[in-house]
């Protein structure tokens, strides 16, 4: 299998990579400590430009510029690779396109409410962080954790200091999973805690932690966000938000197995 490009790359943190070239890309991350960095640079970079530019990021390609684009493509007589991956310098140009098509009173789709759109991307990247964190870590046979699970007072008691938010680790056990350890990995909003757990077969899952900005957490009081399934990431989870913090339940098995260990997660940490 040939590695990935850049080009790729940056598809897949847009999410418009091939399903075929996902293996590549996760292979490429856990082998690569360079390219692993390069991508969540990246990531910083997208997270920056929506924070920048808030809801537009997500609005759909007006119609009359959409079409004067493909016009212009076609005039040119070459290919437009940010049209294909839907990179960051078109996430600028849509933005400031739809935000002057508004302007300017388009009559185009429905628009969501400002806040929605605002909790929107918070909650999308907090999913996505934590499908990133289980490509990069769950395949590590000497470092898959910074604290084991033989010291898990001291590991709970250390992360729950670094979130300021008292942390449980939810017994698995009765679906055939063990702790394998834990770890401090950095977030949008603050520290996050990602706790990995393992089965006899050594299949390992991942529950990730952390705090999510006041306009995603009021999502959950307003009932816009809630107990849901995400497979557009390089692994699925299932996540869920309480009391203003993020937890997702990551792991390559299939939607009923992962669903089963995520309710198990979510009752032993109510």
């Amino acid at each position: 299998t040939p590695p990935p490009t850049d080009d790729e790359l940056h598809a897949w943190v847009d999410g418009q990579l091939p399903p075929e070239r996902h293996e590549a890309v996760e292979e490429a991350l856990a082998r690569d400590p360079a390219v692993a960095a390069r991508v969540a640079a990246w990531h910083a970079q997208r997270d920056a430009l929506r924070r920048l530019h808030g809801g537009l990021l997500d609005e759909p390609v007006p119609a009359p510029l959409m079409s004067v684009l493909e016009r212009h493509q076609m005039e040119a007589g070459r290919s437009a690779p940010w049209l294909r991956w839907g990179g960051m310098a078109a996430g600028l140009l849509i933005a400031f396109a739809a935000g002057w098509l508004g302007n300017a009173q388009w009559s185009g789709a429905p628009r969501a409410s400002g806040a929605s759109l605002a909790r929107a991307p918070a909650v999308r990247e907090f999913v996505r962080d934590a499908s990133v964190a289980h490509v990069v870590y769950a395949p590590e046979k000497r470092h898959p954790v910074e604290v084991a699970a033989a010291e898990q007072q001291h590991l709970v008691q250390w992360l729950s200091k670094r979130l300021d938010h008292p942390l449980k680790v939810p017994d698995l056990s009765a679906l055939g999973y063990t702790l394998v350890g834990g770890r401090l990995l950095p977030g949008e909003t603050g520290a996050r805690a990602q706790f990995m757990f393992e089965d006899p077969a050594g299949e390992r899952i991942t529950l990730y932690i952390g705090s999510l900005d006041a306009q995603a957490a009021g999502a959950a009081a307003s009932g816009e966000t809630a107990f849901r399934f995400a497979s557009d990431g390089a692994v699925p989870s299932f996540y869920w938000i309480d009391r203003g913090f993020g937890y997702a339940v990551a792991g390559r098995l299939s939607r009923d197995a992962l669903l089963r260990l995520a309710t198990l997660a979510y009752r032993e940490l109510s």
